[in-house]
């Protein structure tokens, strides 16, 4: 039996409703605005990182290794809601497919822990770095960090298709109305009809202990880190900390809503979408203002390619006027 087949089985709902996050058609015309922005700078903000990396000689340490595939993770993370939230502001009725719901599902978790993973490789690597400089560059080489990258994949992938497969066996049966502006699992379980509590514990098992256990490394090895830097010399104390304060404040404004989230039972708490908002969109679209601004060697980078991209551009123009 199919995917299709047993959905139709289970279940007489062929598409849900999303309240989102307001009634009010005044304030959906800004909010259409405000994230429409939100989300572009997002695209446009880790994209430049992307390529800024790519195309840098001079950042090709891993750190920037492991920033590059997380900028791309960004912009993947907030595809998956932020279109269809923003579309839905200028229509009346909210709808999404069944098949897209589970889709877009699959992609929050996908995503969402691929992102935890990766968030957490670099936080490894930064301990690597200040606590065993001389060994460094034996422990994180090029292959260790592509294994790390794919087993941060591959975990997203694991723990997204677990979620999904719990969700896709439940019986809907209507109502069909989810209090969000995307298809998560605590909402789905209210509208099952029939007792999800076994599942529900699953979830905060599966999610919130990935989240608040990757979470407690963080602050572990942040920890060991400090510790570390009260034997070094001033210089090197503000540089090291200059790099994990970003990393710091981005696990921070991530990882705390996802862990308020995930980490309980599913609930009728509205404020549950309005808490998805920060590490769903406005986190993403942070990432590349917190680590370009602290980060003298990305700043460089971009002046750089930018200047090559002007002199090139002035180059072809001299080119074109003498032809």
């Amino acid at each position: 039996m199919n995917v299709t087949a047993l959905m139709q089985d289970l279940n007489n709902v062929t598409e849900f409703v999303f309240l989102g996050l307001t009634q009010n058609e005044e304030m959906q015309k800004i909010c259409f605005v405000v994230f429409l922005l939100f989300y572009l700078a997002n695209v446009m903000g880790n994209l430049l990182i992307v390529v800024t990396i790519i195309f840098s000689s001079c950042l090709n340490a891993p750190m920037y290794f492991f920033l590059s595939y997380l900028s791309f993770v960004d912009i993947c993370y907030s595809s998956v809601t932020a279109p269809k939230m923003i579309a839905d502001f200028l229509v009346e009725k909210k709808r999404i497919s069944f098949i897209g719901c589970i889709t877009q599902l699959f992609g929050v978790h996908f995503f969402g822990c691929t992102e935890i993973f990766i968030l957490t490789v670099m936080a490894y690597d930064r301990y690597i770095a200040i606590c065993k400089p001389l060994h460094y560059t034996t422990i994180i080489t090029k292959r260790v960090c592509g294994q790390m990258v794919a087993a941060s994949w591959l975990g997203g992938f694991m723990h997204s298709l677990v979620q999904t497969l719990m969700t896709i066996r439940l019986p809907f049966c209507g109502p069909n109305e989810i209090d969000h502006y995307f298809c998560d699992v605590h909402p789905l379980l209210q509208l099952a009809c029939t007792n999800t509590y076994i599942v529900g514990i699953i979830v905060v098992a599966n999610s919130g202990m990935i989240a608040l256990s990757c979470f407690l490394i963080l602050v572990v090895s942040y920890i060991v880190i400090l510790v570390s830097l009260r034997s070094r010399s001033s210089e090197g104390r503000r540089k090291a900390l200059s790099t994990c304060a970003s990393h710091v404040m981005v696990v921070i404004l991530f990882f705390g809503p996802c862990t308020f989230t995930y980490i309980r039972p599913s609930s009728n708490f509205s404020e549950d979408k309005t808490v998805a908002l920060f590490y769903t969109i406005i986190t993403p679209m942070l990432n590349p203002l917190i680590y370009t601004l602290r980060n003298e060697e990305v700043k460089n980078a971009m002046r750089k390619l930018w200047i090559r991209k002007v002199s090139s551009h002035e180059k072809t123009k001299i080119q074109t006027q003498w032809e």
